[in-house]
């Protein structure tokens, strides 16, 4: 074999050592999961400043729902924690939306979301020593800019996201020549609380009389505030009222007494003012208001846009009258031609009808913000007696309901139903003991669980003939909420209220009724007037438009009559 020359085996040395090495590092490359290898130096971070630290604690704590220095969280702490740690305060604001309560001692304000805590507001004397660099430094520029500006404020609000429901603002006063880089005025932790759990907590400090007053909706007497209804507001603290017929004189008169009630019960939860305006032969408005067709007449024409047309005049009828609550409309299919009580007051016989055309006036009513009342569940069709008069019997089984009955409560339940009120029918098949209004297996098992219904459920008038003539109207409405109403409709007789809310108190107190059972109810029913946004403000014109009701009533009849 020939001699290496000098000149190779100078390459070799250079040579072999390169491609060792090339191989070492790629296999360290490898093991390091194909990203370069790193210096054992760290790289040093700048050395942050007093404040731009306070700045990054800040930033840290929000992300729990803390300030510095405040034990509170936003978002879960209660007032009634509050008021244990910090005691009261006479320092305290209120707006529509939510309430102030000042603590100067500690630098700080709270605000609540019904009675949690949804905005933590510190003017801690350290945070004001933190500038709008020493922020920017930290966090960067924020996710929205705003301003506010009054007699004596002229400020920059920086805010950051900290999650989709939480927000951190820190509030300076406006940049000037004078003072190009200005210090904090104070900080704000704000969380949007959802609707449930502000209302969870306000019924936890709610007492047991005003919780039942909450499920009863009562009848009054007479035309003008007497002193049974003040009664019923003051003392009973009801969560609605229905009017009838014989308590309407005139528009003026109507709605002067919706507004003597609305301001009686100024200081209580806002009231369900309601009526059964269902057109044809069932209106309740006076002022000679041009009637609106029947639902057979309706269902004759069986056009849905006619029927989402009338739902809205039927709402925009009752909002003029300051009403926010209709027993509309009857789902009930009409497949008995004996039926005394349901008859034209039906879309007609046919399920897929019914359904289409009752959904479409159901979404009227709510393009007016009036909640409508899907009736008589789980079915009033097949009946052959007066539930005013006696208690109506339907041997049908779950199946043969199924298969008829209940097709448009079930539909319209899928299309947003808020209200379903339970006949006083008793269904043998399903519940030989009990009529619907006081049957489990009716309310709780068909309807919440069956049918997936998680709105509220009221009960028909617990004062009709099917009821007061088999049962103590006490004794009922203690069944009723014990099997799943969350409403006990009294619609006649002062009397009867006070037999009904004596009767629930003592079943509570027994033990009869649990507490869960009763929150269940008025959560419900406050979840539903918060999201109609029921209040108590005033109707302004008291001088109701029946003019141009009927004008409006009259172009749609010619549009489809003619």
């Amino acid at each position: 074999m020939a001699k290496q020359s000098t000149s190779q085996k100078k390459l070799l040395l250079i040579t072999v050592p390169l491609v060792i090495l090339a191989l070492v590092i790629g296999v360290v490359y490898a093991m390091n999961d194909g990203k370069p290898v790193q210096s054992d130096k760290k790289q040093e971070k700048p050395q942050l400043s007093a404040t731009e630290k306070l700045v990054e604690e800040t930033f840290t704590l929000s992300k729990e729902g803390k300030v510095p220095n405040i034990p509170f969280v936003a978002g879960k702490t209660k007032w009634m924690e509050v008021t244990e740690a910090w005691g009261t305060t006479e320092q305290i604001a209120e707006t529509e939306k939510a309430r102030y309560e000042e603590y100067q001692n500690q630098l700080t304000t709270i605000g609540y979301a019904g009675n949690v805590v949804n905005d933590i507001r510190s003017y801690d004397a350290n945070l004001q020593t933190i500038s709008l660099a020493d922020i920017k430094n930290v966090a960067g520029e924020p996710d929205d800019v705003r301003y506010y500006q009054d007699e004596t404020h002229d400020q920059i609000i920086l805010a950051y996201d900290i999650n989709t429901s939480t927000e951190l603002l820190w509030v300076l006063p406006k940049a000037t020549e004078q003072e190009p880089d200005s210090k904090v005025d104070h900080i704000s932790l704000y969380t949007q609380v959802d609707d449930k759990a502000v209302i969870q907590s306000l019924v936890e400090v709610m007492s047991v009389e005003e919780k039942i007053g909450q499920m009863i909706l009562a009848g009054i007497s007479g035309t003008t505030m007497n002193t049974e209804t003040k009664n019923l507001i003051s003392q009973h603290r009801v969560g609605g009222i229905i009017f009838y017929q014989d308590n309407f004189q005139s528009p003026e008169q109507t709605v002067q007494l919706v507004n003597q009630i609305k301001e009686e019960n100024q200081t209580n939860l806002p009231l369900f003012l309601s009526t059964d305006q269902e057109g044809g032969r069932v209106t309740r408005l006076p002022g000679g208001l041009v009637n609106i067709p029947s639902n057979k007449q309706i269902g004759n024409v069986n056009n849905p846009e006619f029927s989402y047309k009338i739902g809205t005049l039927l709402g925009e009828e009752l909002k003029a009258f300051g009403l926010n609550l209709n027993f509309a409309p009857v789902l009930d299919i009409n497949s008995n031609s004996k039926n005394p009580v349901i008859g034209d007051r039906s879309f007609g016989n046919n399920a897929e009808i019914v359904s289409n055309l009752g959904i479409q006036t159901m979404k009227g009513l709510q393009s007016q913000n009036v909640i409508p009342t899907i009736k008589h569940f789980p079915g009033h069709g097949d009946t052959s007696v007066d539930s005013h008069l006696e208690l109506p019997i339907v041997d049908k089984s779950l199946e043969e309901l199924e298969a008829l009955e209940l097709i448009p409560f079930k539909q319209a339940i899928n299309e947003g139903a808020d209200v379903v009120m339970v006949a006083h029918i008793l269904l043998p098949q399903l519940d030989k003991n009990h009529p619907a209004t006081m049957s489990q297996a009716v309310m709780t098992d068909i309807l919440r669980k069956q049918l997936g219904f998680s709105g509220v459920i009221i009960t028909d008038d617990m004062t009709m003939g099917a009821i007061i003539n088999h049962y103590d109207i006490g004794n009922a409405a203690v069944e009723s909420v014990k099997a799943g109403s969350d409403i006990i409709l009294v619609g006649h007789g002062y009397s009867n209220v006070e037999k009904v809310i004596t009767s629930l108190k003592a079943a509570i107190e027994s033990g009869d009724i649990s507490q869960e059972r009763l929150n269940e109810s008025v959560e419900r029913i406050m979840l539903l007037k918060k999201k109609y946004d029921i209040e108590h403000a005033k109707v302004e014109n008291v001088n109701v438009n029946v003019n141009a009701l009927n004008q409006e009533i009259t172009t749609l009849l010619n549009t489809y009559y003619q």
